[in-house]
């Protein structure tokens, strides 16, 4: 198998289905594609629709499905179909990570194949990625770290260019170097999961491509943004956290992934003077606007959450992120069972 297109769709389905029909007039250009969409666990009759859906179109030829029950997020969603396909007898040379709520582009996906067969040194590529109004969304990115973290809570005109160099990677209209790009559409060489392991169970849904690419980093591997691959992406259609009139509320497993990355790749330390970078820059910010009385568009209760969350209030012990749909979350090194799942196969 060349490439296989893994979709993982929770509470998204109709978006899935324009999301496969959109791939279906892509698959053939580049031989060998498989897709395979797992369905994580929404219940009710969204596994039969998806299904219907990939029957009715003849999709059946490069498209199947897997369902899974209970919900086990971005990461383990996508290592419930990762992980058979390269235990296969036929593994993909390539994975690409492609969010249910996004619509390939034409040449979305052979761009990016033909971008990692001519750079053998890069082992993860993102797409750029558009809103349906055509703005270019801020990808790609430098790694989160002390500086990411002060500029994003400071906001300061003059603060973000002093920390450009730092926090700031200039797009071009050719493909470039990146710290991380976005797993909303990102293709990764099979060399790099069997060399660094799969997705990282542990961070639920967030961070998890920066984690990814990280790893990568430490192991050789480049990553490349590659702006000739296009792909429209309706951002925080699963969990609803953007996209909407009127801004919510941050989950718990948000901030857990974000202390889980900080505290796994840089150590207590380092995630200490992260916290407080963002949370003395974020508190001289609202305090700004109030004197200014000027509104405030962000998540509610940020500022108490993100101290609340802090290695400062929540320790310094790498936390498993809670999943929602498992109480109490399992410990660091208790794998998720793979229960009530229809497996699909390879060969």
């Amino acid at each position: 198998m060349k490439l296989l297109v893994v979709i993982v769709s929770y509470r998204v389905t109709e978006l899935t289905i324009d999301c496969l029909r959109s791939l279906a007039g892509e698959v053939d250009r580049v031989p060998g594609t498989r897709v395979a969409v797992c369905e994580n666990g929404t219940g009710g009759d969204a596994a039969d629709r998806i299904r219907a859906a990939i029957d009715e179109n003849g999709w059946g030829r490069w498209a199947e499905l897997t369902a899974i029950h209970p919900n086990r997020g971005f990461t383990g969603g996508n290592n419930a179909v990762i992980r058979p396909a390269l235990e296969s007898a036929d593994p993909p040379e390539y994975v690409l990570l492609l969010n249910a709520d996004t619509v390939v582009r034409e040449h979305a996906l052979d761009a990016l194949v033909d971008f990692m067969d001519a750079h053998p040194k890069a082992g993860i590529a993102g797409s750029q990625l558009v809103s349906p109004d055509g703005t270019v969304e801020c990808t790609p990115f430098p790694f989160p770290g002390i500086a990411t973290e002060l500029t994003r809570g400071l906001r300061f005109g003059l603060a973000i260019r002093l920390l450009a160099p730092w926090v700031g990677i200039r797009k071009t209209g050719d493909p470039q170097r990146a710290g991380w790009v976005s797993g909303a559409s990102l293709i990764v060489r099979r060399a790099v999961f069997e060399q660094v392991g799969l997705l990282d169970e542990g961070l639920y849904t967030y961070y998890d491509d920066p984690d990814l690419c990280r790893r990568a980093a430490a192991a050789g591997w480049e990553t490349w943004y590659v702006p000739g691959s296009r792909v429209v992406h309706l951002a925080g259609a699963s969990t609803g956290l953007t996209g909407g009139r009127s801004p919510v509320r941050l989950p718990a497993y948000w901030h857990q992934a974000r202390r889980r990355y900080f505290l796994k790749h840089h150590g207590p330390l380092y995630t200490a003077a992260a916290d407080a970078a963002f949370i003395l820059g974020y508190a001289a910010w609202r305090l700004s606007r109030w004197v200014r009385r000027k509104p405030v568009a962000d998540p509610p209760h940020l500022l108490v959450d993100s101290i609340r969350n802090s290695v400062f209030c929540a320790g310094t012990s790498i936390p498993w992120v809670e999943n929602p749909a498992l109480s109490p979350p399992p410990p660091e090194n208790l794998k998720i069972p793979n229960q009530e799942i229809e497996t699909c196969e390879y060969s």
